[in-house]
């Protein structure tokens, strides 16, 4: 009989996936007889009850999916992610890379491969033993992860810096150097965090190992370059594209963590206002029009349509895209193109050839000029359904951005169906974070009456992380950061009657959001607070975007 660590390595990969399961702490634990109903039934321990609101109907769906019942019980965060630690061992000892059991991924394993690496080879002659005779083998080889594992020193550091990235929410990796030393800072959640810092030499080897990783080539380092980082890990691909830049003390790496996983693509899990959901789900069931998705980079406009398209895809559409770069593999019936813009291969260009392939719904990855702009317009008016994106701080700031295009209004009118503008704010940690109520200037600030108990994040500077480490009680869910994950605020403008009037007329951007208001809409800041008053992120992460907008 499996052990119980396969078995929940199984429930994983059946009905959720690894990383969503870390993300969230929700892990399955087993599948037993319902005696009363006479059907089987799922349980899912959670690690938060407070959470369960959030993503509840989608486990409950997911089970639903494969003709189980469901079940919630809660267990404290450290079990649940000691479970997922265990199951993600299981697959590495069952798969072909089995000689992988006993590796750390934790960041202290990461610090101890450099070291290492300090002391092998030569910091000028990148020993990596790699043959120009064997390139395309090690290549194909080079597709699971092991090979790197198994590999020298620097190698299994470079690995494991993906690897631990990966699992803990990173979206960027920077490699930098400095004038005496080598820093790894990354992005998570949005903040960028230090890392781990190293000699110079190790640095050199490390950015030179990540660079054969991604294809470029490592001798030359006076000139900027791009290449992708592709491996299989734990029955999934990670991907990072990379691009290096020659600085004053060497060169700069960085690289963007793509998550390919699209299992977990669901606008009932993106959206967790049901009305602004539904309204949004109205729109994209148009049979014609142009829909945009706005918001500065790294808002997750890209996952916000690639949820859309999948929800498209029923298989009596011809859906096609143009992206810059291809994120997410989205399966099914959608054929995806990458902007390739050496060969010609544009935005624009690649509109004007999908016009002629019998499309019915269109993916513009981004609008960035008026060719662009006008051309999707023309699109949408000749009966196809277009989605683009667009950055632009708010719904009505993306009407006028247009406008300044020089998209003729009446064109805007006859074609535009919704915009939908969106940030991420960061989850409050529910371990270690705070309860009190509001002050005065709190309740004025968000609108929500004095009193009200909402979360605070207990947020550690790195003396206290360390110190908080040493004692042991350093909170095993946020690592002292007082936020985990990142959830959504959207601004959905459906073009009615009214906007319509306000377009024709060219209003200003206040008017025009102050007419969608009277209309019914959420603002970016409303949808926050109620994001704040159901305890799921803090009032600091409102300020933050209330800062940027027009």
């Amino acid at each position: 009989m499996p052990s119980p660590s396969i078995l929940i390595r199984q429930l994983i990969d059946t009905h959720f996936s690894l990383q969503w399961c870390r993300e969230n702490i929700v892990v399955p634990i087993g599948i037993e007889n319902n005696q009363s109903t006479g059907s089987q039934r799922l349980t899912v321990a959670i690690g938060n009850f407070s959470y369960l609101a959030t993503i509840g109907d989608f486990i409950k769906q997911r089970a639903a999916n494969a003709g189980l019942e469901c079940q919630f019980i809660e267990k404290p965060a450290h079990e649940i992610q000691a479970l997922l630690d265990q199951a993600s061992q299981e697959r590495l000892i069952s798969g072909d890379s089995n000689n992988l059991d006993g590796f750390e991924f934790s960041d202290d394993a990461v610090l101890e491969a450099l070291q290492g690496a300090e002391n092998e080879g030569s910091a000028q002659g990148f020993d990596f033993d790699f043959d120009d005779s064997d390139e395309q083998i090690i290549e194909e080889e080079a597709l699971d992860l092991s090979t790197e594992m198994m590999g020298t020193k620097i190698q299994q550091a470079a690995a494991k810096i993906l690897i631990n990235s990966a699992r803990s929410g990173v979206s960027d990796i920077h490699v930098e150097p400095r004038q005496d030393e080598y820093k790894v800072r990354v992005r998570r959640d949005g903040v960028m965090q230090n890392y781990v810092s190293m000699p110079r030499s190790a640095g050199i080897k490390l950015t030179a190992c990540l660079k054969n990783m991604a294809q470029m080539d490592i001798a030359e380092r006076r000139a900027s370059q791009d290449g992708k980082i592709r491996r299989r890990f734990e029955g999934q691909i990670m991907e990072f594209r990379c691009a290096t830049a020659p600085g004053k003390f060497g060169e700069k790496m960085v690289m963007r963590f793509l998550n390919s996983n699209a299992d977990m693509l669901s606008l009932d899990v993106l959206i967790s206002n049901e009305e602004v959901r539904e309204e949004f789900r109205s729109i994209i069931n148009e049979a014609n029009g142009i829909i945009i998705v706005s918001g500065p980079t790294g808002s997750g406009k890209s996952t916000t349509l690639a949820s859309a398209l999948r929800e498209k895809d029923s298989g009596e559409l011809n859906i096609v895209t143009a992206e810059d770069p291809i994120e997410y593999d989205l399966g099914g019936n959608i054929q995806q193109f990458p902007v390739i813009r050496a060969k010609g291969q544009t935005f624009s260009n690649l509109l004007r050839t999908f016009l002629r392939q019998d499309p019915d719904v269109i993916l513009i990855g981004e609008t960035r000029d008026p060719e662009t702009a006008e051309s999707s317009m023309d699109a949408a008016e000749t009966g196809h359904l277009v989605f683009t994106t667009l950055h632009a701080n708010s719904a009505s700031s993306s009407l006028t951005r247009l406008m300044d295009m020089e998209v003729p209004s009446y064109k805007l009118n006859a074609s535009l169906r919704g915009v939908l503008a969106q940030r991420l704010l960061r989850k409050v940690c529910p371990e270690c974070s705070v309860e009190r109520p509001i002050n005065d200037a709190e309740s004025r600030f968000t609108g929500l009456r004095r009193g009200t108990t909402v979360r605070f994040a207990s947020a550690l500077n790195a003396e206290e992380k360390q110190q908080r480490k040493l004692e042991g009680t350093l909170c095993t869910r946020c690592n002292g950061t007082g936020y985990q994950g990142r959830i959504g605020t959207y601004e959905l403008m459906k073009v009615n009657r009214k906007i319509r009037d306000a377009i024709k007329q060219q209003k200003s951007t206040h008017d025009i959001e102050s007419v969608a208001v009277q209309t019914g809409m959420l603002t970016l800041k409303t949808y926050a607070v109620d994001l704040i008053a159901k305890q799921l992120t803090t009032i600091s992460e409102l300020q933050k975007i209330c800062n940027t907008e027009d």
